[in-house]
């Protein structure tokens, strides 16, 4: 289930957009300024962020800039969703890094559809980035995700000396139903196409994924991704 960050001063919207965001399956949170947005962000960060442009304390437009300041913002899809419908607040609200502008009142059909987009673009590069940094380190002998990067994963136990496989990944505490959803993970699948692989629910694959992130005390799918790079754990082969 994606994590969708939905701030907006106006209550009576926010609580509109979330309804209609949770009857379509996604998980909502719900804030008032940009000020509570960055603490959000920053806490537990969303999958994507639907923000309206004017707010008071911090307005859209000057969250966008911090967020897209911050390591784990870069790459956040962000779409604006603003009163405000001019071309040039169009043109300010792409030109500060949003990846998509829509003006009130939207149909949240469309909404829902600019969503889906975004998401799979994210999915698509974060897994395009996944892959080149595999063939490079193929290519080059080096590792894809060198020691000098700070690890977004707690470090997992280690073998004695004594044991002489310290190369080799130790079990993961998770049950056979969660090893299942944690290799179909790591390889980039979206809860939807792992569900039709593993022929259960999305909502069991969330349900399992939240226990494989808060067993590894991860905050996200893509820190678990590099978690698993990072300690060598490579999925099963097939048959």
């Amino acid at each position: 289930m994606k994590k969708i960050l939905v701030v907006d001063d106006d209550r009576t919207l926010r609580i509109a957009l979330t309804r209609a965001l949770e009857i379509m399956g996604y998980q909502v949170e719900q804030v008032s300024s940009g000020v509570e947005a960055l603490e959000a962000c920053s806490k537990n960060p969303p999958d994507l962020v639907v923000s309206d442009v004017m707010m008071p304390e911090m307005d859209g437009i000057e969250f966008c800039r911090r967020l897209r300041a911050t390591p784990s913002g870069q790459l956040m899809p962000f779409i604006f969703l603003s009163g405000k419908g001019e071309l040039e607040d169009r043109i300010q609200g792409h030109s500060i890094g949003a990846d998509d502008y829509l003006t009130k009142p939207v149909d949240p059909r469309e909404l829902v559809a600019k969503i889906e987009a975004q998401l799979e673009r994210t999915r698509r590069i974060h897994s395009l980035i996944v892959q080149l940094m595999q063939l490079n380190a193929t290519a080059t002998g080096t590792d894809p995700f060198p020691p000098s990067t700070p690890s977004l994963a707690p470090d997992p136990p280690q073998l004695s000396e004594d044991d002489g496989e310290a190369e080799t990944p130790i079990p993961l505490p998770l049950t056979p139903a969660e090893e299942r959803v944690f290799w179909e993970v790591i390889q980039g699948l979206t809860n939807k196409q792992i569900s039709n692989r593993l022929f259960i629910s999305p909502r069991t694959v969330q349900t399992h994924l939240s226990s494989i992130l808060n067993k590894l005390k991860l905050g996200n799918r893509a820190q678990l991704i590099r978690f698993a790079y990072e300690k060598g754990y490579q999925p099963p082969n097939e048959g």
